[in-house]
């Protein structure tokens, strides 16, 4: 009997249902959180890497995802490249997406 009286008092303790969005509400905000924090910065990354990566010209010095510093001397008509790599002025073909950005030369001195 205390048990039963013990479990009746537990149940009308316990609040109510209520809104069932109302449980929702924390894994939304961190959702969120990661949209803002996470995904939308990569996105704009993306893009920029893409129109920088279709915008490049004979003559732009470009490093690659390897570490490679190269001047652009050809684009070829199937999305490779061709580098002069100093200070041999080795030539090398490389794919359009190894790039990885323009190179500034503000560290040289």
């Amino acid at each position: 009997m205390n048990v039963l009286l013990t479990l009746f008092l537990f149940d009308a303790a316990a609040p109510s249902a209520g809104n069932p969005l109302v449980g929702f509400l924390p894994i939304l905000l961190i959702f969120g959180i990661f949209y803002f924090l996470l995904f939308l910065p990569m996105q704009r990354q993306r893009k920029n890497t893409q129109k920088m990566l279709a915008s490049l010209q004979t003559g732009q010095v470009v490093v690659t995802s390897g570490g490679i510093v190269g001047a652009i001397v050809a684009i070829e008509a199937d999305g490779t490249l061709v580098l002069r790599v100093k200070p041999d002025n080795v030539k090398i073909q490389v794919a359009r997406s190894a790039v990885s950005s323009l190179f500034s030369g503000e560290g040289k001195k």
